[in-house]
């Protein structure tokens, strides 16, 4: 018998899959700057030579990740009814979780037509999904049930809560239904409980310069911005930023600790001698949501990017109010236990991210009203 010596490893057929999700999954987790291709190709155990015979540079990848993503999504709009295009969207989204939540925060970094034509897929899936709903729950608002269902059913990308799939995607689809079908009059008032801690007025130089770099952080993303543009804002000249901060970065983590400070103490606020704790909380984090909105999305999106030493100190504090969530839901709903009620909870926030959006953070009563009852749906 003859041995042969082994040939050349044979390419898989669906190594260009393999690479989408890989890099969706790195592109959600680090964010779209902060990825790169190497990462990327050693999680697909190739050269990075080899990975830009496929894709020519990052963001042809990227585009591609989030294209990949939305056509899996309309391609669930085949099913008849509510709850089973709800389904569907859910087996897809939990199939993919680990790369799903791309779209969310680093669709920004889309380049216009791209962005478009994303935005495009997802109103297909939003139409479909409205249409269903007012033939289902026949009263006003279904365009923005449908949204804020979306949500519930998105969140799960933004979390590692370890739960067996099939009991997530039972959980999602009684949170979207629950979505879908609340009425708006269940939290009517309900914007007059909440009585937030005022937005810090910037008294110093060093507040000025934090005030003025959370609102281009969140038009434009943090790795767009540079110190010089903050400076201009206020007034002063690119080096003087460093009299006050080390470096950009540091202003990113004084916004994420501003935003964590003042969500909690809007949490105690919520929960001091509410006749409704769980009513309180969601009208609570949903004031502060529409009324810190730049900051939060800023905390919520960049935090992510953070180098991991100045990134717990706000781990810490996301979850200490997801345990104070968690024990006001689970005091409602016993039936659940801690990681299911972290998984609604996470649900919950998903519908505040995409009703607000379509909203377009109008701070109204009604608008703050709409949302918490729709939270509300989503958890009870």
């Amino acid at each position: 018998m003859v041995l042969r010596p082994p040939g050349p490893a044979t390419r898989p057929r669906n190594r260009k899959q393999l690479i989408v999700e890989a890099a969706g999954q790195v592109f959600s987790e680090r964010g779209y700057h902060a990825a790169s291709m190497e990462e990327i190709a050693a999680g697909v155990g190739i050269s990075a030579a080899a990975l830009y015979r496929h894709f020519p540079n990052k963001y042809a990848l990227f585009a591609e990740c989030a294209d990949v993503m939305a056509d899996r999504l309309v391609a669930a709009m085949d099913e008849a009814t509510l709850p089973d295009v709800l389904a569907a969207l859910i087996r897809v989204t939990v199939a993919h979780r680990a790369s799903g939540g791309l779209y969310r925060w680093e669709a920004r970094y889309l380049e216009r037509a791209d962005r478009q034509a994303l935005r495009a897929k997802f109103r297909q899936v939003v139409e479909r999904v409205a249409e269903l709903v007012r033939r289902e729950y026949p009263f006003p608002g279904e365009h923005l049930r449908a949204v804020a269902a979306l949500g519930a059913i998105g969140s799960i990308t933004m979390h590692h809560t370890s739960i067996a799939q099939r009991r997530i995607e039972e959980l999602l689809l009684a949170s979207a239904r629950g979505v879908v079908g609340a009425d708006p009059a269940t939290a009517a008032g309900s914007a007059g409980l909440v009585e937030l801690p005022a937005q810090p007025v910037p008294r110093t130089r060093r507040a000025e310069i934090l005030a003025a770099a959370i609102p281009l952080f969140a038009r434009d993303g943090f790795a767009n911005v540079t110190n010089g543009q903050i400076a201009q804002s206020v007034g002063l000249a690119p080096s003087a930023i460093y009299r006050h901060y080390p470096g950009k970065v540091d202003i990113l983590v004084a916004a994420c600790l501003q935003a964590a400070g003042l969500l909690a103490q809007a949490v105690e606020r919520s929960l001091q001698q509410a006749a409704d704790p769980l009513l309180a909380l969601t009208a609570a984090y949903v004031a502060y949501s529409f009324e810190h909105n730049a900051l939060n999305s800023v905390a919520e999106a960049e935090v992510r990017g953070l180098p991991v030493d100045l990134r717990q100190p706000l781990l810490l504090a996301q979850r200490e109010h997801i345990t104070a969530w968690e024990q006001q839901l689970r005091t409602a709903r016993p039936e659940l236990d801690s990681r299911q009620a972290r998984l609604l909870v996470h649900a919950g926030f998903g519908v505040v991210v995409e009703a607000g959006r379509a909203l377009r953070w109008q701070d109204t009563p009604d608008h703050r009203d709409v949302v918490t009852a729709l939270v509300v749906g989503a958890l009870r």
